[in-house]
């Protein structure tokens, strides 16, 4: 299993986070395993079906099975590989059918009180400021937003160079607004938050100019979308949903779209065609002669 582990980092070069979550299903196959008295080198497909069922019978949504699945299927062809086995007996395993859900997303208006909530007369309020409006003009992830470094964005030329899963690099254009209060932020927030400290990342935490992690700041979104009386809720992955489907209601190509948000396949993006619904119909009333 550590070896597993260890080719999904350094061959693979997955995302930690992602290997953290193949670490959990590989514990899951591990106990199954146990119970049944089996090594798990000679778990056969029936073993493997029977916890594909007992996973969905313990509640768990479709969508993490399927992952579970893909994780016991690569671990085999991986032992398979090395050697430890003759035959891989998740070859053909299916994960359950995964249903179709919506991404939630934020109107223009609710993004824009967010934006307004910090206080930018501060050091903090200025890079909470930058943070957001960053966010929402790029659609980054939120992993790749804290992990920017200066020398990342190019504010001259409108764009930044972000890093995304298994390591790819992607430019993104950044909007005027979103690129003034980055270098307000640049020149006035982080120097007054750094304190004569040096620091790799672009945005860092005012207790020893450490860079800001992913819990950090869902915690400050958090906040802020309490202050702009956003009840349902909120993440940065939501305004990052928030800026895709603005874009596309706008007329944006869908491709174009995919590039930013740095999905490997246009199938992916393709979730945010739901807004396309509003767009038709709106054209149907206006243009059909007999609407």
């Amino acid at each position: 299993m550590d070896a597993y582990l260890t080719h999904l980092t350094v061959e693979r070069r997955l995302a930690v986070s992602s290997v953290e979550s193949y670490g959990r299903d590989m514990t899951l196959l591990a106990r199954f395993a146990a119970g049944r008295t089996t090594p798990l080198v000679e778990l056969a497909r029936p073993d493997l079906e029977s916890l594909v069922r007992d996973l969905m019978a313990a509640g768990r949504s479709p969508r993490s099975v399927a992952r579970a699945v893909a994780c016991f299927r690569g671990f085999y062809r991986f032992l398979l590989r090395e050697g430890r086995i003759a035959a891989s007996p998740a070859d053909d395993l299916r994960p359950p059918r995964a249903w179709q859900t919506l991404p939630r997303f934020l109107s223009v208006e609710e993004v824009d009180r967010i934006i307004e909530q910090p206080d930018v007369s501060t050091p903090r309020g200025l890079r909470d400021r930058a943070l957001i409006e960053l966010l929402y003009a790029t659609g980054m992830r939120v992993s790749e937003l804290v992990s920017l470094r200066p020398a990342d964005v190019n504010l001259e030329s409108s764009f930044l160079t972000c890093t995304g899963k298994g390591s790819k690099q992607r430019i993104v254009p950044i909007g005027d607004e979103a690129g003034r209060w980055v270098e307000r932020y640049a020149r006035d927030g982080r120097p007054a938050l750094l304190v004569r400290r040096t620091s790799p990342r672009l945005f860092v935490n005012a207790r020893g100019g450490a860079g800001l992690t992913r819990v950090g700041f869902w915690k400050i979104l958090k906040a802020y979308g309490r202050g702009a009386g956003i009840s349902s809720p909120l993440s940065p992955h939501v305004l990052r949903h928030s800026f895709a489907t603005h874009l596309l209601e706008r007329g944006a190509d869908l491709r174009a779209i995919q590039m930013m948000l740095g999905h490997a396949n246009l199938s992916t993006t393709q979730i945010y065609t739901h807004v396309l619904e509003h767009r038709l119909r709106a054209v149907y009333d206006r243009f059909h002669p007999r609407s």
